[in-house]
């Protein structure tokens, strides 16, 4: 063995200990640090031929060029994109998750599916989802939305008498994904999964909304040259507005199509009594994306997939290997995702859900809402800025008064950076901002000094 790794093995002990006290002194000071530092890149090193420096000298020089640098998005004015945290129970999860190394993809070392499938099965029951869905864990909404939808296409070889895994997307000729308002991911996903990104069609969208005119996807899918795939939104990115999950799973009765709901943070308004008709339907699908280091904070990358269609989720992934488990009843999980390896990314969360339970986490839905809520009402009062969307659960999608242009809001983000970390998006047409709260951190106080901040950058320009 090396003499710097047998030296580190010998005081392996210690040396976690002083990695436990940096990452307790780095989570303490989250609430306090700029929530994303204004650093240049630090120089860079070169690693040379030669032997290390050792654990101990790297965690120095980590906190020396790296560590100031890095952003507090696990903090709680941390409201770009749509982050959480990571809860002190998922946290742990996650430190056993890397000291365990587990490759939870065989019964041939079988414990860790078995985690992942009771992690699967409490998520189920967490979302309101029947025994029919089966779920998978995979990195994020983008691969979840990626598995969906692959799903659908082995489902549209079946409805056209092609086998899709054999012979490739093109046995499917032209295929129709219809969608009001579709993240970004699912047009990658079309890239990735050899569709094509023009296979989206845009669906009309009610006045003012981002939820699909029910009457415009009943046309499109009458004007639809065979079976199709409909994408349906439980919250969308800007203003998390919910299609009409039960209505559009009706239409199925009058024309033939996969219906996938990327669900990544709005499926978490099930958890709460006043939301919940708002992801009602939700178990209809026939694939399901929830991301789950969004709002179940745990850390990334976590998300899961559920589908009623196990079997052509298998057909799909299915890995042949000497030394890989057969299909079977319940195929091991290297046959339902691309991955033949991932990590035990189900502890985290089965950490946090047997900790806390459903009741804690729809506390942290509920107060987050509150605090979008809070900061909807805070922005519609300060001059200077307006409110674009109404806060339907937990984004407050907001501009400029006056002259929003892409550049101006930028400056206004930058400006308010060290305080509170906005996203820009473009709403109806409109350069704006979004905060997205999901964070288990955020409280009341974070509320205020978010808005202060906001308001204080503001009068700065009028």
């Amino acid at each position: 063995m090396h003499p710097e790794l047998a030296a580190d093995l010998d005081r392996l002990p210690a040396l976690l200990e002083e990695t436990r006290q940096r990452a307790v002194a780095f989570l303490g000071g989250l609430g306090e640090r700029p929530v994303v530092p204004r650093a240049e890149e630090p120089a860079p090193v070169r690693l040379g031929d030669g032997g290390g420096i050792g654990l101990r000298a790297a965690l120095a020089e980590f906190g020396e060029r790296w560590e100031p640098r890095l952003s507090a998005s696990a903090g709680p004015r941390y409201f770009g994109f749509v982050t959480g945290g990571a809860t002190p129970a998922a946290l742990a999860g996650d430190w056993l998750t890397a000291a365990a190394d587990q490759n939870s993809n065989s019964s041939l070392d079988p414990a860790g599916q078995h985690l992942e499938r009771e992690t699967v099965g409490w998520l189920r029951e967490l979302f309101g989802l029947s025994d029919a869905h089966t779920g998978t864990f995979v990195s994020g909404a983008t691969m979840s939305n990626t598995v969906g939808l692959a799903i659908a296409r082995e489902w549209l070889g079946e409805r056209l008498g092609v086998d899709v895994a054999e012979d490739g997307a093109g046995a499917l000729g032209r295929v129709r994904v219809l969608s009001g308002s579709a993240h970004s991911s699912i047009a990658k996903a079309l890239s990735v999964l050899g569709l094509g990104r023009s296979a989206l069609t845009a669906v009309p969208t009610l006045p003012d909304r981002e939820a699909v005119d029910l009457a415009a996807l009943e046309r499109a899918l009458a004007q639809a040259d065979g079976p199709c795939v409909v994408v349906a939104n439980a919250g969308t990115v800007n203003t998390v507005d919910f299609d009409d999950l039960r209505a559009i799973a009706a239409l199925r009765e009058r024309y033939d199509f996969w219906l996938h709901v990327d669900g990544a943070f709005g499926a978490f308004a099930a958890l709460t009594p006043e939301h919940a008709e708002l992801a009602a339907g939700l178990d209809l699908a026939d694939s399901v994306c929830i991301d789950l280091h969004k709002w179940l904070n745990v850390p990334y990358d976590s998300a899961v997939q559920f589908t009623r269609r196990r079997d052509l989720q298998a057909r799909v992934f299915q890995n042949a290997a000497a030394y890989l488990g057969p299909l079977g009843e319940h195929p091991d999980l290297v046959h339902l995702t691309p991955e033949n390896s991932h990590r035990l990314r189900a502890l985290s969360a089965w950490f946090t859900l047997r900790a806390y339970g459903r009741a804690s986490h729809r506390e942290i839905v509920e107060r987050c809402v509150a605090g979008a809520r809070a900061l909807g009402e805070a922005v519609a009062g300060t001059d200077g800025l307006r409110l674009l969307a109404p806060v339907r659960l937990n984004v407050v999608c907001f501009t400029l008064a006056d002259d929003p242009t892409a550049e101006r809001l930028a400056e206004l983000a930058a400006e308010v950076a060290g305080e509170a970390f906005f996203t820009p998006t473009r709403y109806a047409g409109v350069p704006a901002l979004r905060a997205a709260f999901s964070n288990w951190r955020t409280t009341e106080a974070d509320v205020r000094r978010t808005a202060e901040a906001l308001a204080r950058a503001v009068a700065k320009r009028v």
